[in-house]
């Protein structure tokens, strides 16, 4: 009760921000503002059965999927990458870490059936490098699982695989430049990995070829099958 009491203290002294319109969320209390809730753009059936991109008309995989082989098992996302990026922005770069929450709830919301399963034995963050995580004062792909995994009650893994090597923005990157920029970027922590099922966790898939490196990683430690969510994803290459 005291915690639940200092958090609407701290609520009053510092209205929570709408991760939509970014100013103060009515109603009070909420993780979202009504009129904003349904402005982003949900991915909906038909969907590449692989990675989960929307698609256009009934397929079973999209374009980036029919011609490159990925090393995870499947993905799924929740958005739109283009109806929600500003939201995402003002996350990773503006320190609106508090978005996370709504992040999480939307996720368990719209992918907790995909996720229950795939029977996970853990969730992965997408981790990044030490330098961005001082830079922005938190890693955002673990705020979203540490939020995803206590609404669905599954164990958040975030020492399992580190960033070891400093990348460049995939922003303006080829999906050959991507893979390129990608290799040896990833390591496992530990010699004896006892985790069957995993589901990596990140904000943004666009090629997939983060969710690739950390898959190739984590395949030759012993993963046997692994899966992704992210909250949004891009249209790719």
């Amino acid at each position: 009760m005291r915690k639940t009491f200092l958090g609407v203290v701290a609520d009053l002294l510092f209205p929570r921000r709408c991760p939509i319109c970014d100013r103060a969320v009515s109603p009070f209390g909420s993780l979202v503002c009504e009129d904003c809730r349904r402005k982003p753009v949900y991915i909906k059936a038909p969907y590449c059965m692989k990675c989960g991109k929307q698609l256009s008309e009934e397929a079973e995989y999209c374009a980036d999927c029919t011609n490159r082989r990925h090393l995870y098992d499947a993905g799924r996302a929740v958005f739109a990458y283009r109806s929600i990026s500003d939201s995402i922005y003002r996350f990773k770069y503006k320190g609106r870490r508090e978005y996370g929450d709504y992040y999480a709830q939307c996720m368990a919301e719209s992918l907790g059936r995909f996720i229950a399963e795939c029977r996970p034995d853990a969730l992965v963050p997408v981790p990044i490098h030490r330098s961005k995580k001082n830079s922005r004062g938190y890693n955002q792909a673990q705020v979203i699982a540490a939020g995803l995994g206590r609404l669905l009650q599954i164990p958040v893994d975030d020492r399992l695989i580190r960033r070891v090597r400093r990348t460049k923005p995939m922003k303006d990157l080829s999906a050959a430049e991507r893979q390129n920029n990608l290799k040896k970027a990833f390591k496992i922590c530990r010699n004896d990995v006892k985790l069957n099922t995993i589901i990596i966790v990140d904000d943004i898939y666009t090629t997939g070829s983060t969710i690739d490196a950390m898959s190739y990683e984590l395949r030759r430690a012993g993963v046997k099958h692994i899966y992704y969510v992210a909250l949004a994803i891009g249209r790719g290459l």
